[in-house]
């Protein structure tokens, strides 16, 4: 028996295909069930299509349970590093996102703007750095995962408000980031435990409601020597080149270069290595069967002189170009 579908199933099945959400998919496989005309001709299409749903209904309880225990925003890391943007409502976080990067965060002068975090890629010379610009660290309904994203960051931005009172402000995202069991490096966290410490930099956004410098001076006074302070204007767009060179630095790592025999090096497409690695480090980045057969490597750079002959133990340092010989 023929099922005869109607155009109104066949709109719905239409929605289905194209949809990239369970909850839409759900959505468009009930109406197939609900405009799908009731004879025999149906009755093993009627069973699929509830198979259907119920495979489904099983999927989205699964991602409403892991969105519970906080694991839904993983975020995979890209660039040279990843760098969790921390601050209170209003600092202007999400701005500083969009200026530094092409993401377009939506921005606003009313709090808690953002809700989960946004990611954009900031350009530092030739490497990219992983920028996530987090909920404001007091949005309750962020503590579930928030926690997640500060562990798996490589280095923190703590941005703070040159307006007001920003000596006050890191003192008090210290504090709020001790709940999280995470230090600062350099920084007293008071009596909390902490079980993680991070690299950080501090970015005093604003600057220009901060027309004499005097409470950008107070910042430095404060935590210069201890922690990198910048002054920036999101806004106006001062201070990010340098900006951008503190975040790099707070990541630790160099660029490397790499060349065959006879060759030039590429200096758009560095290897990005952590501080301290050797020649031998750099061959296993290229491929494992690098460091088990190396011999020797010739670099430019940290040598006495170029092309110099270098063992396996050779710390490499930033701008290294190197030529590994197997």
């Amino acid at each position: 028996m023929p099922a005869n579908l109607t155009p109104a199933y066949f709109e719905a099945e239409k929605r289905y295909r194209a949809a990239e959400t369970i909850e839409d998919k759900l959505k468009a496989l009930n109406e197939m069930l609900a405009v799908m005309p009731k004879h025999k001709g149906t009755e093993v299409l009627r069973a699929e299509l509830r198979t259907k749903i119920a495979k489904l209904t099983k999927e989205a309880a699964k991602e409403q349970a892991t969105a519970k225990r906080g694991g839904v925003y993983h975020i995979p890391r890209e660039g040279a590093g990843q760098i969790a943007v921390i601050g209170f409502t209003n600092v202007g976080k999400s701005h500083l996102l969009g200026s530094m990067t092409a993401a377009t965060p939506e921005v606003a002068d009313y709090p808690y703007t953002t809700k989960v975090p946004q990611v954009g890629m900031a350009k530092f010379e030739n490497v990219q750095i992983q920028l996530v610009d987090m909920p404001p660290i007091t949005d309750q309904d962020a503590r579930p995962w928030f926690a997640a994203i500060l562990r798996s960051a490589d280095a923190l931005l703590l941005v703070v408000d040159l307006e007001i009172d920003p000596v006050t402000e890191v003192r008090e995202l210290v504090a709020e980031l001790a709940k999280y069991k995470h230090g600062v490096n350099g920084l007293d966290a008071g009596s909390g435990e902490i079980l993680f410490t991070k690299r950080a930099v501090i970015a005093g956004n604003k600057s220009d409601l901060d027309p004499d410098g005097a409470h950008l001076r107070e910042l430095e006074a404060a935590y210069l020597g201890k922690v990198p302070v910048v002054g920036i204007s999101a806004k106006c767009g001062t201070g990010l080149d340098a900006l951008r060179k503190a975040l790099f630095d707070s990541l630790g790592v160099i660029r490397v270069y790499t060349k065959s025999p006879g060759t030039r090096a590429d200096l758009s497409d560095p290897m990005i290595l952590r501080v301290g690695s050797t020649i031998e480090d750099a061959a296993e980045a290229v491929h494992k069967d690098f460091r088990r057969n190396l011999k020797y490597a010739l670099i430019w750079g940290s040598g006495k002189f170029a092309g110099q002959r270098v063992k396996r133990d050779h710390v490499v340092q930033d701008g290294d170009i190197i030529e590994l010989h197997a």
